[in-house]
């Protein structure tokens, strides 16, 4: 059994107009909801005895902070974050392609992303409707299988929380 956990971006700025989409960075809430989401989600690792293998997220600005963050209240070393530039408004395919090549020794690992394909991907592998998932939210779902290659649409929704919840 694996778990995957999806992370949409925390709220960013749309304060500096000339800046690029990709390099748009967290306002005020986003940074306080990064920290808190992670603080929350490592209470609920602790409680089911897991840890967190490794972190893979966007390379865009607010995706990078919101990792960092995350990174942060999980008391995890930065080293285990990988980011990609390819999860930059992906795919749930693109996305899956990622999780498809993770070495079968991570266990439990999370995904930071961006709308819409992060909740595009949450609802393709749970079979589960879960519309258009608030920033910061967090999307704990098991996966059914020994190897990540496997990974498919049979997956059960496990835990969603957002910053409001």
């Amino acid at each position: 059994m694996k778990t995957l956990i999806l992370i949409r971006h925390a709220k960013s700025s749309w304060n500096a107009p000339n800046s690029s989409d990709f390099d748009r960075v967290l306002n005020a809430r986003g940074l306080s909801d990064a920290p808190m989401m992670g603080e929350r989600l490592a209470q609920r690792l602790a409680n089911k005895q897991q840890t967190l293998d490794i972190l893979l997220s966007s390379s865009a600005c607010r995706a990078d902070q919101t990792a960092r963050l995350l990174a942060t209240s999980l008391a995890m070393d930065e080293a285990a974050i990988d980011w990609h530039r390819a999860l930059y408004l992906a795919s749930p395919r693109t996305m899956l392609r990622l999780i498809h090549s993770l070495p079968d020794t991570v266990n439990t690992m999370a995904l930071v992303a961006h709308n819409p394909g992060i909740s595009e991907l949450a609802e393709q592998l749970t079979g589960t409707y879960i519309g258009d998932i608030p920033t910061c939210s967090v999307i704990t779902i098991a996966l059914p299988v020994q190897h990540w290659r496997d990974v498919s649409d049979a997956a059960d929704l496990l835990d969603y929380d957002y910053p409001k919840r």
